[in-house]
C-alpha cells in the first residue's frame, strides 16, 4: 500500500484553488503569472513556473475557470464566471478543492 497515493492530485487541486481564490481577491479578477507564482510560494507550494502554466492551462482547458491571454513571455490569467462561482460556492468544478466553510 502507497500512503502517498493520490498525494500529487490532491496537491494540484490544491494549487488551483489557490490560484482561483488570488484572481478572485483582485477588483478586475485578473493577475500575471508573476505574481500568481509568489502567491503559490506564499501557501508553500513551490514548484516552479512551468507547474504554475500546466495548472494555468489545466483551469482554463478542463474547467473553464480562467481565460489565458499570453502577452510576449507573461501570461495574464483572468478569472472566469466558472471560476468565481467555484471560488463562492455556487458551483463544484472537479478536479478543484472545494472552498472550506466560513466558519462563525
Amino acid at each position: 500500500m502507497n500512503i502517498f497515493a493520490g498525494y500529487s492530485s490532491h496537491y494540484d487541486e490544491n494549487a488551483r484553488l489557490t490560484i482561483l481564490r488570488a484572481l478572485a481577491a483582485q477588483p478586475d479578477g485578473r493577475l500575471n503569472d508573476g505574481v500568481l507564482i509568489k502567491e503559490l510560494q506564499a501557501f508553500g507550494i513551490n514548484r516552479g513556473r512551468d507547474y504554475l502554466h500546466q495548472q494555468l492551462d489545466w483551469l482554463e482547458t478542463n474547467a473553464q475557470a480562467v481565460k489565458l491571454r499570453r502577452v510576449e513571455t507573461v501570461i495574464i490569467a483572468e478569472l472566469t464566471e466558472a471560476g468565481e462561482d467555484h471560488v463562492e460556492k455556487r458551483r463544484v468544478l472537479p478536479g478543484i478543492v472545494r472552498p472550506s466553510r466560513t466558519r462563525g
